[in-house]
C-alpha cells in the first residue's frame, strides 16, 4: 500500500511537471486560481515543490463570489495556506448580478473566468485545478445542449485568455479525481468542502452524484473510452477552425466580412466561419439558430443596414455588401467636447474610443499651423464639411462619409478634429487639404480607436 501511494505522488508530480515544462519558460509567472478545494490545495502544494527546479514564480487568487455563508471563511483559509509556503495571496470579491441570466452555475463561472483575466496581466500563465473528472462531465453537459464538436472537444489543456497575453493552462486535466485526493492524503493535506457540491439541484453534481456512478458500475472501462472520444472531437474541431481560417482569408475585407464571397461557401461552411471569427474577437459562439437567421436575411436582397442580430452586447450589421460586428451602444446624448493638451492619448469614452497622438513627417496635420491655437476634439452637430482632396471642392460629411463606405452605425461615434474654428481632420475620412503636412515637414498623426472594436483595425488613419 506505501508503495502505491508513493506511486500516486510521483505520478502527479511528474505529469504535472510535464505540462509545466511545455508551456512555461523559466522565470515564468504563475498564478493559481485557489478555491480551497481538494483539487486547487493539491496543485498548489505540487507548484511550491516545482518553482525552485523550474525556476518559476508562483502566486495565488482566490475569487470570493459571495453565494456561501462561509465563503469568508474560505477565504481566510486560503490565505493562511499560502503564509504558510511563502507564496503570494489575494483575493478579489466578484459581483454576480450582472450575470444572472446564466444562472448561479454559469454566472459564478463568467465571474470567476473575468477576475482570472484581470490578474492575467501580472502573470504569463493562469493554471486552474480542473481534472479528469471536470473534463467528462463538461463533455456530458454540452451534450445534453446540443453542442458540436467544438463543444463536446471539452476544455483544452492550454488556450489563450482574450485580452491578456497570458495562456491559462490545466496540468490537472488527465487526472482522476481520486489520484488527487490520493495524494493529498497522503501527504495530509487539508482542503475545504464546498457545501454546495453536494446538492443535486446543480446539473454539474446531479451527473456527477447520480449519473456517473450509475453509468460506471455499467462500463467500468468508460474514462478511456470518453478520454479518446474527447480527443477525436478535439482533431475535430481543430480541422473545422483550420477550414475556417482559410475561408476567413478570403471572405474578411478590412472591417467586416464580403457577404457575397462567404455565400458562395454554402450554409454550414459560413457559419463554421461566422463562428471563427467571433471567436477571433473575443464573443461568444452565437447559437445556431442566431447563425441560421442572419443566413436567412443577408440572402434576401436589399436588406443591407436594416439587419441587427444580437450577440453578447454586439451585432451583426450589414452595409454595401459588408456585414460588421458593431457594439450595441448608444451615440452621445448632446454635444460633447474635449482639449487636447499635447498627451499621447485622449480618452473619449462618450464616443467609445481613444484618439491617439504621434508625431511624423509629412503625414498627417501641419505640426507647426496647429501650434498656435491648438486642437479641440468634438463630436458631431451635423452639416460639417471638409476638403480632403485639394482638386475637389469643400463637402457634407454625409458625403463624404458615403464616398468613403463609412457604415451609418459608426458616423456619429467618430470624433471631429478642430483647430480653432476650423474642421481639419475626420477619422476615416482624411485631413483637410489646408491643413495637411507638406513633405519633409513635421507633422502630427492623429489616429482613432474603437473600444474593443472587433473585426476592425486597432487604429484608422485621419
Amino acid at each position: 500500500m506505501a508503495s502505491s501511494r508513493k506511486l500516486i505522488s510521483a505520478d502527479l508530480l511528474s505529469v504535472v511537471t510535464d505540462r509545466l515544462r511545455a508551456v512555461a519558460t523559466p522565470d515564468a509567472r504563475l498564478l493559481l486560481g485557489l478555491s480551497g478545494g481538494l483539487d486547487s490545495v493539491v496543485l498548489l502544494d505540487i507548484l511550491v515543490q516545482l518553482a525552485p527546479g523550474l525556476r518559476f514564480t508562483l502566486s495565488a487568487l482566490h475569487i470570493n463570489h459571495g453565494i456561501s455563508k462561509n465563503a469568508g471563511q474560505w477565504a481566510v483559509f486560503c490565505e493562511a495556506l499560502c503564509r504558510e509556503r511563502g507564496v503570494a495571496f489575494a483575493v478579489e470579491v466578484v459581483d454576480l448580478s450582472p450575470y444572472r441570466t446564466l444562472g448561479v452555475e454559469g454566472a459564478a463561472r463568467q465571474a470567476r473566468y473575468e477576475a482570472l483575466t484581470r490578474h492575467a496581466a501580472s502573470a504569463d500563465r493562469v493554471v486552474i485545478a480542473q481534472h479528469q473528472d471536470d473534463q467528462i462531465e463538461t463533455l456530458l453537459l454540452q451534450l445534453m445542449r446540443g453542442a458540436g464538436a467544438r463543444g463536446l472537444a471539452g476544455m483544452p489543456v492550454q488556450r489563450s485568455m482574450v485580452g491578456t497575453n497570458a495562456q491559462l493552462i490545466r496540468p490537472l486535466l488527465d487526472v482522476a479525481r481520486t489520484d488527487i485526493e490520493g495524494y493529498a492524503r497522503l501527504h495530509g493535506l487539508k482542503w475545504i468542502e464546498d457545501e454546495s457540491n453536494s446538492d443535486i439541484r446543480y446539473k454539474r453534481n446531479f451527473l456527477r452524484h447520480q449519473i456517473i456512478p450509475e453509468f460506471s458500475a455499467g462500463f467500468p472501462g468508460y474514462r478511456v473510452a470518453v478520454a479518446r472520444s474527447i480527443a477525436n472531437l478535439a482533431e475535430a474541431s481543430a480541422l473545422l477552425d483550420i477550414m475556417a481560417d482559410e475561408d476567413l482569408a478570403h471572405v474578411v475585407v478590412g472591417q467586416g466580412v464580403n457577404v457575397l464571397e462567404i455565400t458562395k461557401l454554402g450554409e454550414a461552411r459560413a457559419r463554421n466561419a461566422l463562428r471563427r471569427w467571433c471567436e477571433r474577437c473575443g464573443l461568444p459562439w452565437p447559437g445556431l439558430a442566431r447563425l441560421k437567421e442572419l443566413w436567412r436575411q443577408i440572402l434576401q436582397p436589399g436588406k443591407d443596414a436594416q439587419i441587427a442580430i444580437p450577440i453578447a452586447g454586439w451585432s451583426f450589421r450589414l452595409y454595401r455588401g459588408i456585414l460588421y460586428l458593431q457594439p450595441c451602444t448608444s451615440v452621445p446624448d448632446g454635444f460633447v467636447c474635449r482639449f487636447w493638451g499635447g498627451e499621447a492619448e485622449v480618452e473619449f469614452s462618450e464616443l467609445g474610443g481613444t484618439l491617439r497622438f504621434q508625431g511624423g513627417t509629412g503625414n498627417g496635420v501641419s505640426a507647426a499651423r496647429i501650434k498656435a491655437d491648438g486642437l479641440t476634439l468634438r463630436s458631431r452637430r451635423g452639416g460639417e464639411k471638409l476638403q480632403p482632396d485639394c482638386k475637389r471642392p469643400r463637402r457634407t460629411l454625409k458625403n463624404l462619409f458615403q464616398e468613403n463606405g463609412v457604415p451609418p452605425w459608426l458616423r456619429e461615434r467618430l470624433p471631429l478634429i478642430y483647430c480653432g474654428k476650423d474642421l481639419i481632420s475626420v477619422p476615416g475620412v482624411g485631413v483637410d487639404c489646408k491643413w495637411q503636412a507638406g513633405l519633409g515637414e513635421a507633422s502630427l498623426v492623429i489616429t482613432w480607436a474603437m473600444h474593443g472594436e472587433p473585426g476592425i483595425e486597432d487604429s484608422a488613419p485621419v
